[in-house]
């Protein structure tokens, strides 16, 4: 028999004090020494306010991605202090520190509570519910007790004017038009720093509230659509990915190979209806009544495609209405696979939630077009 699987803990870690948009190149840098034009353009449509960086002014690191990992986790405790019955680890990030060893490695590194199953997840926005699956079904097959789900993101780093300056300067030099455009510009004013984790167990709180996790789906749809978002490569003519390992070293500067980039061409089209039809075979796969949803958590990347998810569902005739809905994002900014529990911590701790309430967690990812739906019951 399936043992049940609680969230009995869940917290957020941002780095700093929040950054404005007013003041958000003073972190990230100018390229060129000018002010982007894209910048405004880009807070117009996603609708964020503030965010958290892992940056002082001078753009130095102030947090490591693990570090901020490592101090979301102490908080799922009430002393911050890590326990030693904890059996299983497993981290998520887009951004690891390193390309060895493993995000996990690291985090465990910090942690120094006992030697302990890790797992890491990485990609996108998704690799935070892929977490969530392995710690989930860690304790639902009865082969361990206790297990840390953490999510953690250091986009901040990546995003700084040095890393887009040489390019610029290059295509200067010989004439042509800057390679970045849109597609790699926009994401310096679209992502931020920060981490959350989730406690998992097999009971349920004494005291207070918990979160039973009835069911994790996840769909991907790369085997239709082509990648979208990537980094440490470039789309080729066929749409397919060539590798930084196929690039000379000059040309990893001069081509902004190391920085995010996403085909906004691709995104528009595909990124909304994919995810109802994720939604719709989840909801239609296990019985479940939209009716009987009380709150949504989507993760969004802006409020532009907050107001077209909910365009979306209400076509379908889904009843999933935004009064339903909650979301952090225009305070805390998009801290991809951070983002969706640390809605959930904030939701948390609104004092809205009771007994018997039903939660859909909504997560998009555009890499190459993934989405992951979970459903929690408070108990």
């Amino acid at each position: 028999m399936k043992v049940e699987v609680f969230i009995t803990s869940v917290n957020k870690f941002l780095p700093n004090a929040p950054v404005s948009n007013d003041d958000m190149e003073r972190y990230l840098g100018l390229i060129n020494g000018k002010p982007s034009r894209v910048k405004r353009i880009v807070l117009k449509q996603n609708g964020i306010r503030s965010r958290y960086y892992a940056l002082d002014e001078n753009q130095k690191i102030t947090h490591t991605n693990a570090e901020l990992a490592f101090r979301s986790i102490t908080k799922l405790f009430p002393d911050e202090k890590i326990p030693d019955d904890l059996d299983v680890l497993a981290c998520a990030t887009g951004n690891p520190d390193q390309l060895l060893p493993s995000h996990a490695s690291m985090v465990h590194g910090l942690m120094k509570n006992k030697p302990m199953e890790i797992y890491s997840c990485a990609g996108v926005c998704l690799t935070c519910l892929q977490a969530l699956k392995v710690s989930f079904m860690s304790i639902a097959s009865g082969l361990s007790k206790k297990a840390v789900c953490s999510t953690s993101e250091l986009a901040s780093p990546t995003l700084q004017s040095k890393n887009y300056e040489e390019e610029y300067e290059h295509c200067a030099q010989v004439g042509e038009d800057p390679y970045m455009a849109f597609e790699k510009g926009f994401l310096r004013f679209m992502l931020s720093d920060g981490s959350s984790s989730v406690l998992l167990s097999d009971q349920k709180n004494q005291t207070g509230l918990s979160f039973k996790i009835e069911w994790i789906e996840m769909t991907s749809y790369a085997n239709e659509l082509p990648t979208c978002m990537f980094m440490g490569a470039e789309l080729r003519g066929d749409g397919e990915l060539k590798s930084w390992k196929e690039f000379e070293s000059p040309e990893l500067i001069n081509r902004s190979v190391f920085t995010v980039k996403q085909d906004i061409r691709l995104l528009k089209p595909n990124i909304i209806r994919y995810w109802v039809d994720h939604l719709e075979q989840c909801l239609q796969k296990h019985g479940v009544d939209s009716s009987e949803i009380d709150y949504v958590i989507p993760h969004v990347s802006s409020m532009f495609f907050y107001g077209k998810l909910a365009e979306e569902i209400e076509a379908r005739g889904i009843d999933l209405g935004i009064e339903k809905w909650f979301t952090n994002l225009t305070e805390i900014g998009n801290i991809a696979s951070a983002s969706i529990f640390a809605a959930l911590n904030d939701l948390y701790k609104s004092g809205r939630l009771k007994v018997n309430d039903k939660i859909l967690l909504l997560v998009p990812e555009s890499g190459r077009f993934s989405y992951g739906t979970v459903l929690l019951t408070v108990v």
